[in-house]
């Protein structure tokens, strides 16, 4: 297992391991021209009484900072991992960069998740979200998502095995003890507290918070959980190694850069870290999943 945060609270950062397509200075640079513009704007709008400077102010910031989120969510990630075509590990090349897609399975130490123990799994995360206290009314504020706050992090993956959909070949991978990993991974939300249910948590909730020195004070809570369970259908991009009969796909050594998607208005995003992710299409034909299951049966026999 890897990647678990010590630090009180515990909130693992820098897991994904691939740098901002938008630098910071960038964005300080545009709050800056934002704040000078107003000023402008509110000139015009107050000495010439003349609102076209403020409303096209509005509507490019409006536009830029659309642009900006979308930057920052993992959008070019998503289409890079979806884009990518799969490899054959029966003809893929060592020391090139593959993408494999099929059931995983574990391999000598399986996960399970935090909150609702489901187990066995590859990968798991659990992510609390705390209530920022503002002085404003709830009925306004209770559904801005800008109100809440990462208050406790947990994401956790161990070394797993992958079965090639499309050559039934089984390969190890790399995302234990020391891997960089890059999960595109939707959590699910399990609990969101009100204002009509904060008062009284669950016991099986407050016993989670406890376990991990979290306080268990009624207030808003959001606790969401998501994993990757054995058996599922999963995408990996890495490199592969090949030893003899031994298939490997660890973490590129070099960064790998998305390129420019300029269609969907996204820019390059460089990649320092193995990538797990759910294909689109996450279930397998039952054919293809005997086959699998076939072929895992017979590795495992002459594993033996």
């Amino acid at each position: 297992m890897s990647h678990r945060s010590n630090v009180a609270p515990p909130i693992t950062k820098n897991w994904h391991h691939c740098r901002s397509p938008i630098p910071p200075a960038a964005i300080y640079i545009l709050l800056a021209l934002f704040l000078l513009g107003l000023c402008v704007s509110a000139f015009f709008l107050i000495v010439i009484h003349n609102a076209l400077f403020f409303v096209l102010l509005l509507c490019i910031s409006t536009l830029l900072a659309a642009f900006v989120l979308w930057n920052t969510r993992n959008a070019a990630l998503a289409l890079f991992l979806h884009s990518f075509p799969d490899s054959d590990l029966s003809s893929a090349t060592h020391g090139h960069l593959v993408k494999i897609t099929g059931a995983v399975s574990c391999g000598d130490v399986s996960l399970e998740s935090s909150y609702e123990k489901i187990s066995p799994c590859v990968y798991t995360s659990t992510l609390l979200y705390e209530y920022r206290e503002l002085c404003l009314k709830p009925s306004n504020v209770r559904d801005l998502c800008v109100l809440w706050r990462l208050a406790y992090s947990e994401r956790l993956s161990t070394d797993f095995y992958i079965t090639d959909m499309k050559s039934g070949i089984r390969a190890l991978v790399k995302a234990g003890p020391g891997s960089k990993v890059i999960p595109l991974i939707i959590e699910s939300r399990l609990i969101k507290t009100s204002y009509r249910t904060c008062r009284v948590l669950s016991s099986n909730f407050r016993k989670w918070l406890r376990e991990r020195e979290i306080s268990a004070q009624a207030r808003l809570l959001c606790l969401q959980e998501g994993y990757i369970k054995e058996g599922s259908c999963a995408s990996v991009v890495g490199v592969l190694h090949k030893n003899n009969d031994v298939l490997v796909i660890v973490e590129p050594q070099e960064i790998v850069s998305t390129g420019c998607l300029w269609p969907k208005l996204l820019f390059p995003v460089e990649v320092e870290g193995l990538i797990i992710g759910i294909p689109r299409r996450a279930t397998l034909p039952p054919q293809k999943m005997e086959a699998l299951h076939i072929a895992n049966e017979t590795k495992d026999c002459r594993d033996k």
